[in-house]
């Protein structure tokens, strides 16, 4: 049998490139795509795991500040690998108003650069980094958040939103 490895830490964007091109299922099985958003700013939030507390903390900041994203003209949409059951769920339970994507086979998460070596209690493992990355109204990215700090990163994007748009 032969292993495959991939070496994620090669996978790199870039301001100023076209963001890569996604097509992943929301909590409701609704499909969307970044060409769909062409035209407006969008926040693309990686995290780990519905319902765990670093990734709760997260989407209730977004949720708290999704009124700032909007007056902004900017769309946040939360991707993780948890089915869209899950993301019902996680949504229903924290009262979340923005889309949250599904992508199980973890290839939108791949081409962002959120999949990766992880460190957690003195383990080493690959999982999902906890990342953004803000892309313009042309589908360029803008801006990298390769080390989310959750309780803080709304208010990170929201300030260097309105620089953006200056």
């Amino acid at each position: 049998m032969v292993k495959i490895i991939i070496d994620y830490n090669h996978l790199t964007l870039k301001i100023n490139q076209p963001a890569p091109a996604f097509r992943l299922p929301d909590q409701d099985g609704k499909i969307h795509q970044l060409k769909d958003y062409l035209g407006k700013w969008v926040l693309i939030y990686f995290y780990p795991k519905d319902n765990t507390p670093g990734c709760t903390k997260e989407a209730c900041v977004m949720r708290d500040n999704l009124p700032d994203f909007k007056k902004l003209k900017a769309v946040v949409l939360g991707v993780s690998a948890d089915s869209a059951d899950s993301h019902q769920r996680f949504m229903a339970k924290h009262r979340l108003n923005f889309t949250l994507l599904s992508d199980p086979d973890k290839k939108v998460i791949t081409s962002y650069g959120a999949w990766g070596q992880k460190k957690f209690m003195g383990k080493n493992f690959l999982g999902i980094k906890r990342s953004s990355v803000l892309i313009n109204p042309q589908g360029k990215i803008a801006k990298l958040y390769p080390n989310v700090k959750p309780p803080l990163h709304a208010q990170e994007v929201i300030t260097d939103l309105e620089q953006l748009q200056k």
